[in-house]
C-alpha cells in the first residue's frame, strides 16, 4: 500500500471514530504510519469534516462559554484562515483542526433586522438546554443569504472511558419563517465496547408546520413556542428509542447469545487447549479400561 492509499484509509478511519474516541483512533494510525509530517497535512481534510459534521464545541476567546464549529458557524474560508461565527457573543475566530483551540477573535456586527428574532431563539435554546441536556452546547444562526431563516443546533458529549462507552447526541433545526416551516434532523452516535465493539448510528428527520398564530407573535412568545414544538418532537424519538432499545434486548441481543455449554459456566478460552487435552485423556482412559 503506498502512501497515498495509507492517507486515504486512514482518513476513513477519522471519520468513523466514535464520539470522544478521534485521539485514539489518530495514534492508532500514526503508530501505523510512522510520517507524522505526512500524516497531519494528509488527513487535515479528514479532521476538518469530522469537526464540522460531529458539531465539535470550542471555548471562544473572551467568553464563559463555548460555541459550535459547524457549516452553519463558517463564516469565511479564504486560503489558510478559515473562521468560524460564535452569534452569542458576537465574535469570530479562527480554528485549529488539529489542536482543537479557536484564536484571533474579532467582533462581528449582526443583521440589524435578524438579530432581535435570532436573540429570542437562543435564549429559549438555552432554557431548553438547560432543562433537557447535561453539559450541552447550542448556537443560534441567522442565515445571510435569506432573511427570516434560522439555524438552531444543540449537541451534547457525555465520554465515560471506565465503563467503555461515549455518545453524542446532535440536533439541528431550519426554522424558517417565510415558508411557515421547521425542518431537521436529530442524529445519535453511541459506542460500547466492552468485552467487544458494538456503535449505534441513527438518524431522525424532523419536518414540522408552524401555525401562523406562531410566525405573528412577538419574537420572545414565538421563539418560546418554537421551542416548544422541538421539545415534543425530540420527547416522542427518545421515546420511541428507549421502546426500540427494550426491544432488542428482550429478542435482538438474547437471539445472539451463546448459549452455556453442558456444565453451564462460562468457557474460558485460554485454556481450550487443556480442556481438548483433558477431553482426549478422558477418552484414552475409557479405551485402556476396555482392553
Amino acid at each position: 500500500m503506498d502512501a497515498t492509499e495509507q492517507i486515504q484509509t486512514a482518513s476513513s478511519f477519522l471519520l468513523q471514530s466514535p464520539p470522544g474516541e478521534i485521539n485514539d483512533v489518530l495514534n492508532d494510525i500514526r503508530n501505523i504510519i510512522s510520517d507524522d509530517d505526512l500524516l497531519q497535512e494528509g488527513i487535515l481534510p479528514a479532521l476538518k469534516e469530522y469537526n464540522i459534521t460531529q458539531f465539535m464545541t470550542v471555548d471562544v476567546p473572551g467568553t464563559d462559554h463555548q460555541s459550535i464549529v459547524s457549516e452553519a458557524a463558517r463564516v469565511s474560508n479564504s486560503g489558510t484562515e478559515e473562521r468560524f461565527l460564535d452569534p452569542r457573543s458576537k465574535t469570530s475566530y479562527v480554528f485549529d483542526h488539529l489542536g482543537l483551540e479557536a484564536s484571533d477573535p474579532q467582533t462581528v456586527e449582526p443583521d440589524a433586522d435578524s438579530e432581535p428574532f435570532r436573540q429570542a431563539l437562543e435564549m429559549s435554546t438555552l432554557t431548553y438546554l438547560a432543562a433537557h441536556f447535561h453539559e450541552g452546547v447550542s448556537s443560534v444562526f441567522s442565515t445571510v443569504d435569506t432573511p427570516n431563516r434560522f439555524v438552531i443546533q444543540v449537541v451534547a458529549n457525555k465520554y465515560n472511558p471506565k465503563n467503555f462507552w461515549s455518545g453524542r447526541w446532535r440536533s439541528e433545526y431550519i426554522v424558517d419563517l417565510n415558508e411557515n416551516q421547521i425542518s431537521g434532523k436529530i442524529l445519535l452516535n453511541v459506542h460500547y465496547y466492552e468485552q467487544g465493539n458494538v456503535q449505534l448510528t441513527t438518524m431522525h428527520d424532523v419536518s414540522i408546520t408552524l401555525p401562523s398564530a406562531i410566525v405573528t407573535s412577538s419574537p420572545t412568545a414565538s421563539a418560546s413556542k418554537i421551542l416548544a414544538l422541538i421539545e415534543d418532537e425530540e420527547g416522542k424519538y427518545q421515546s420511541s428509542l428507549n421502546e426500540t432499545y427494550h426491544e432488542m434486548g428482550e429478542k435482538t441481543f438474547k437471539g445472539l447469545r451463546r448459549a452455556l455449554p453442558l456444565t453451564r459456566q462460562k468457557l474460558d478460552w485460554d485454556k481450550v487447549l487443556g480442556y481438548k487435552l483433558g477431553a482426549e485423556l478422558s477418552a484414552s482412559k475409557g479405551i485402556f479400561g476396555n482392553s
